[in-house]
């Protein structure tokens, strides 16, 4: 690393952080997809409920998902 580069070093920084930190996005990215689906289907008049329901079940998973990550990558901090 040279004294220009915008990233900063993290001692802590681990590949399993790194890769955490990598499914994160793409299960942010999946969760902002499926909001989009959700929508889309609640627009529609003949949307379908069973499909719907599906999506809304995936998009709860995935935000429980989201929060175990974050909740990895979050250092415990005693008060």
């Amino acid at each position: 690393m040279s004294a220009g580069d915008d990233e900063t070093f993290d001692i802590s920084d681990t590949p399993e952080k790194r890769a955490l930190r990598a499914r994160l996005g793409e299960l942010r990215e999946e969760h902002r997809a499926l909001d989009n689906a959700i929508f889309a289907l609640q627009e529609q008049a003949t949307g379908d409920a069973l499909q719907l329901a599906r999506l809304k079940k995936r998009k709860l998973v995935l935000k429980d998902q989201i929060q175990w990550i974050e909740d990895r990558l979050t250092p415990d901090i005693i008060a």
